[in-house]
């Protein structure tokens, strides 16, 4: 009887310094101004000689922010919030040679800007000149080049969506 009523004390104890140490379940506390539950990703515009680069980004940014469940992702003409991506540029460059000149690995660097703006069109905040950088092995195979130029590309606007959603909810 005595351990039951005291495990039973011990559990609430717990419970009530558990409550009140600041503990939040991770994800769930955002910085975000209230009235923005819901953002609209319109496709990012492309200003560089990379075609189609936009749309890895684009699919980025979206899938990070659906993931994330914290604010609706709806359509430009029904969402609180407007998040917009300029590419404007993507540059490689070989950075590293085997003995006999041919280029072992590439870099690619993606500079862009991204702007969050209210549907009212006033300006929340805005990032310039925002880039991240990948290198991938060269090969001697065109197609597998441009196989890694892709994937390169791809884990650029995963880790730059990444960035900029916690910016979103964290950094306001």
């Amino acid at each position: 009887m005595f351990g039951q009523s005291w495990a039973k004390c011990f559990v609430i104890l717990c419970l009530a310094l558990y409550g009140g140490c600041g503990y939040q379940l991770v994800g769930k506390e955002t910085h975000v101004p209230p009235g923005l539950k819901s953002i609209a990703i319109p496709a990012f515009v492309n200003q560089t000689l990379e075609p189609g680069i936009e749309v890895p980004f684009t699919q980025a940014f979206l899938k990070e922010f659906i993931g994330d469940r914290r604010v609706r992702v709806l359509d430009r003409s029904e969402a609180d919030s407007i998040l917009e991506g300029v590419i404007k540029s993507f540059h490689i460059y070989s950075v590293s040679y085997d003995q006999s000149g041919l280029v072992l690995e590439y870099q690619s660097t993606v500079v862009m800007d991204v702007t969050l703006k209210k549907r009212t069109g006033e300006v929340l905040w805005v990032e310039k000149d925002f880039a991240e950088t990948r290198w991938y092995r060269a090969s001697s195979s065109v197609l597998l080049n441009e196989a890694s130029k892709n994937a390169a590309i791809q884990q650029i606007g995963r880790s730059v969506a990444k960035r900029i959603r916690d910016r979103f909810f964290y950094n306001f």
